[in-house]
């Protein structure tokens, strides 16, 4: 979901009346989705992962409360909010459901004006939860993925790699004589110029999986699945000239009169028996390379490497 897009909600019940209501009263604001039964509502859920579930309890094939257990069984859905909407209305009703896991229950005949505002709430919880989810995997400063997320990431995609037999490029970027550049400019200058590289490194890693992150200091990794070494060199090629580019001066560099990145880089080819961990130190050990070649270039593990 990005913030142009309405959240989804589900409306799951038996009753087509009911369905009618909610979905006329909630479709102005929200993309809707129906499901007419329990086991509709089950496939409908893990196929869409709405934001927000209004969840009848009596259905005829697979009450409210399987339909919730099915639901917190399953990866893709253990934490969407669920609301239960009930004609049973006794206290303890209520509790058994909030005990399962349930968001909310309202009781029926229920009103719209109540309906409107607990799914306002619940949907800016879940709006709310995600921006802390996402600020907990960004880099405040460069805005790119933190080390914490790459290492989630880069386990989940050398796994990956390995079980499908396709290329995982990995590389290191390392801002040329940047300490100096914080001595000679100072350090909000050297945070504007670790952002400005750090936008070309994100703008670089343009397919959907690839991954720009700051690994610390004005060190960075980009995480390349299914690109073998070939095109993992162009990009960070085209990433280093790009970097030069923008010629942010650096009168205390030895490599060149502006900020230049050094990259070392390594791939996982199919056949090769290799941990992560050693993938991540072949690269170490590609961008050390570029780094005593004189800085400003990028070097690759070759295939005989």
């Amino acid at each position: 979901m990005t913030p142009a897009e309405p959240q989804k909600v589900l409306i799951a019940d038996d009753d087509p009346i009911n369905r009618d209501v909610l979905c006329e009263l909630l479709q102005p604001e929200y993309t809707v989705l129906l499901a007419k039964n329990g086991a509709q509502a089950v496939e409908r859920a893990t196929r869409h992962v709405p934001d927000l579930i209004l969840l009848d309890v009596m259905m005829p094939d697979m009450s409210g409360f399987d339909v919730l257990r099915r639901l917190r069984a399953t990866p893709q859905t253990e934490h969407v909010s669920i609301i239960f909407i009930s004609g049973l209305d006794r206290p303890e009703d209520e509790a058994a459901g909030l005990k399962m896991g349930a968001s909310d229950y309202i009781a029926k005949p229920f009103n719209a004006t109540v309906v409107l505002a607990r799914v306002a709430l619940h949907l800016q919880l879940v709006r709310q939860r995600r921006l802390l989810e996402h600020l907990a995997h960004v880099d405040g400063l460069t805005e790119l993925a933190n080390r914490r997320r790459f290492d989630d990431v880069y386990d989940l995609e050398w796994q990956r790699a390995r079980r499908s037999g396709q290329p995982l490029s990995l590389a290191l970027l390392d801002i040329d004589s940047f300490k100096q550049f914080n001595d000679l400019y100072g350090h909000p200058a050297g945070d504007r110029a670790l952002r400005a590289v750090a936008r070309v490194a994100g703008t670089h890693m343009r397919r959907p999986a690839d991954l720009a992150a700051r690994y610390g200091g004005e060190e960075m990794v980009l995480l390349m699945p299914e690109t073998d070494g070939e095109q993992a060199q162009q990009i960070a090629q085209a990433l280093r000239e790009a970097v030069a580019q923008l010629m942010i001066a650096h009168a205390g560099s030895a490599a060149a009169s502006c900020i230049t990145v050094s990259i070392g880089g390594a791939s996982l080819d199919p056949g090769r028996m290799e941990s992560s961990a050693a993938l991540f130190e072949a690269a170490d050990v590609q961008l050390y390379r570029a780094k005593q070649g004189g800085r400003n270039r990028v070097m690759w593990r070759s295939d005989e490497g």
